[in-house]
């Protein structure tokens, strides 16, 4: 590896052309950031509550053992070895630990797929920003049933025009302003924006989570509720051991592993690329993913779902967790804050803890492309930007356009749920099994605070692999193929689940096109030279 000293001072450092973090609370917090996401604080619950409560941290807890944390440490050492080598993304990474034509286009994936996931995230996130507003102003008070604050929620998306709102305007300011801040802070750079972002959203989100975490526990039996907060704890907790023996559990938990760790995505990888040769990354990946299940397990299991069943039952609460982690959020939570004292004001702190959640995991996931273009192509910052940016925009515009017909979640499956776990598969079977786990388990001790259990030798190089393809393949079976042939989808539907399809193929094939000239020109300038 290439030989750089390793700085204390607070500013940004320069090895080699490439920006370093200004502190290692900064990296922990940035990376915490880019992990918590919607995923922690709507998802886990809602996953949790439908796969048996309590029962479902068995395998939650078995993922995050044999799958988060190897896959944790193997992204931050990958990261960090192609970053002092200047690549600051996998398609460069993947080549210096298989040296075969192959390994820089299967790379691809891990700048396709964060960017694919980011356009539809950041219309998501501005909902939270919307929803954030409307708390804190009151405009949704007095809709005082799910049903109207479905309705509601689907004037704002632009599902249909209604009583409430009578165009798309009010989504599209909403939208405007979220990826502006998105831009602005990954615009300043990697010290000056992402850190600077982490080290103040972070911290806020936390307080918030606190917060709203305590008033849930302090409610008691609510006046306006039928149950309480405690046997809403206990709907959470409890465990349904029969649900064991189902697939399905299993998978979802892996799968939730895959959304809050941000796993198989290239984002990891990007954001440790940034660090000096002899940096930590054991230590550094197992605080990000510590602080990552501090806000889920803790945070997450206990604001939503416990409020839910306090107000609504634990017969409704259970219809709602099967709906999905939007009527939750969105529909089901609002109503609440309208029966809680001061609830406007903690209405909108939930809101903006899930827009703090959002920008700060929607920053990482455009960082990839945007590296992508400065390493490889040699492109200032601002350019780089400004190009990802662009097709970002055209893209979501299709998101918006179409997201009645599906086109959303068509992009989530085959991006945000099935590249990723085919990526993370191709990740570690790389790292473990072509470039070595004994070089590898080396190159991660490199400058290391923490030795990691020698067992870990041994699941990094089977257990994990296993693991993975025995996911890949059951997620296969049960979920890609039905989801292949649109089945349980409108007929009416099928052609914006098609052009969900191609946008997503077409990204894809964009990106490797990208590495290929890339990769041309590098090869011209060595010959040239």
């Amino acid at each position: 590896m290439l030989g750089a000293k390793k700085k204390k001072d607070a500013g940004p450092v320069e090895t080699g052309g490439r920006a370093h973090w200004a502190s290692r609370i900064g990296l922990i917090l940035a990376m915490a950031g880019n992990a918590i996401g919607l995923a922690n604080f709507l998802r886990f619950p809602v996953k949790a509550a439908a796969n048996g409560g309590g029962a479902f941290m068995i395998p939650y807890f078995c993922a995050l053992l044999f799958l988060g944390v190897p896959l944790m440490w193997v992204e931050w050492s990958i990261g960090r070895h192609g970053g002092i080598h200047g690549h600051g993304t996998t398609p460069g990474m993947f080549a210096l630990l298989w040296k075969h034509p192959a390994a820089k286009y299967l790379g691809a994936l891990g700048i396709s797929l964060p960017f694919i996931i980011v356009v539809y995230y950041n219309f998501i996130e501005s909902w939270t920003l919307g929803f954030a507003w409307f708390s804190g102003t009151g405009k949704y008070f007095g809709l005082t049933t799910r049903d109207a604050m479905g309705q509601f929620l689907r004037g704002f998306q632009g599902v249909e025009h209604n009583q409430f709102f009578a165009s798309w305007l009010p989504l599209l300011v909403f939208l405007a302003l979220t990826i502006y801040l998105n831009y602005y802070f990954l615009r300043k750079g990697i010290s000056k924006g992402i850190e600077v972002l982490a080290k103040i959203g972070m911290p806020v989100l936390f307080i918030f989570g606190i917060v709203l975490a305590i008033r849930v526990l302090t409610l008691g039996t609510p006046a306006s509720g039928v149950s309480s907060v405690g046997e809403g704890m206990g709907f959470m907790w409890n465990p349904d051991f029969s649900q064991l023996g189902r697939a399905s559990v299993w998978l979802a938990a892996a799968g939730q592993i895959f959304f809050t760790m941000s796993l198989g995505m290239g984002i990891i990888n990007t954001y440790a690329s940034y660090l000096r040769e002899k940096d930590d990354v054991t230590l550094n990946g197992l605080t990000t993913t510590m602080t990552n299940e501090f806000a889920e397990v803790i945070l997450g299991g206990t604001i939503a779902i416990p409020v839910a069943v306090a107000f609504f039952g634990v017969v409704e609460t259970k219809l709602i967790a099967n709906e999905g982690a939007f009527n939750l959020g969105f529909q089901s939570l609002p109503v609440i804050f309208q029966k809680i004292p001061m609830g406007q004001i903690f209405g909108a702190m939930w809101f903006l803890l899930l827009f703090i959640a959002g920008i700060t995991s929607s920053v990482a996931l455009t960082s990839p492309a945007v590296a992508f273009l400065e390493d490889e192509f040699k492109w200032k910052r601002t350019k780089a930007v400004n190009t990802v940016f662009a097709v970002m925009v055209a893209c979501t515009a299709l998101v918006v356009a179409f997201f009645k017909f599906g086109f959303q979640d068509e992009l989530d499956f085959w991006a945000g749920t099935f590249g990723l776990v085919v990526f993370a598969t191709i990740e570690i079977v790389i790292f473990s099994w072509i470039f070595g786990v004994k070089k590898g388990w080396k190159d991660m001790h490199l400058g290391a605070d923490m030795k990691v259990p020698k067992i870990f030798k041994f699941i990094l190089k089977y257990v994990t692999p296993v693991y993975m393809l025995v996911v890949l393949g059951a997620w296969t079976y049960q979920e890609a193929i039905g989801k292949f042939l649109m089945k349980g989808e409108e007929q009416s539907h099928h052609p914006y689940l098609g052009g969900a399809r191609a946008m997503f193929i077409g990204l894809i094939l964009v990106t490797v096109l990208m590495v290929w000239l890339a990769w041309r020109k590098k090869n011209k300038q060595a010959v040239s030279q």
